[in-house]
């Protein structure tokens, strides 16, 4: 496998894409059968690319990714750990409930979690509830 940047002449976008091997980017640009994602456009030309060297500089900086990532995992674990000890979990009754807190005075306000998609939280933010989207994580995942 190969990887080409590309650019578009007629639009000048940019963007990568693979093939399987050096002669595979000629076959199908006789063929016209590349083209830009952008304007579809069959101007598609290989760009300058700098080579790809393996380096300690590269696996350090990898393993420095790794890291921040695992980091960032815990920090998002540790916030679902307080959200479940916290607030109340509602399933994909959120908006439902959500607006039942909101417009019912006499209900207590509390915290609530749960799913809604991103239309129902668009609403809910139209009418003044106030919601925040979490990332969350299944304790499944590795």
């Amino acid at each position: 496998m190969i990887k080409y940047s590309l650019i578009c002449r007629k639009c000048s976008l940019e963007f990568d894409s693979w093939f399987s091997n050096s002669k595979e980017f000629d076959r199908l640009k006789k063929l016209k059968l590349l083209n830009c994602e952008k304007c579809g456009s069959l101007k598609v030309e290989k760009s300058l690319m700098s080579p790809n060297l393996a380096s300690t500089k590269k696996k350090k900086s990898n393993n420095g990714d790794i890291q921040k990532f695992k980091d960032i995992k815990a920090k998002l674990k540790d916030y679902q750990k307080f959200i479940k000890k916290n607030f109340d979990f509602v399933g994909d009754n959120f908006a439902y409930e959500a607006r039942s807190i909101h417009y019912n005075k006499k209900k207590t306000k509390k915290g609530i979690y749960g799913n809604a998609s991103s239309n129902d939280v668009r609403e809910l933010k139209d009418e003044g509830i106030e919601t925040e989207i979490i990332p969350w994580i299944n304790d499944k995942e590795n």
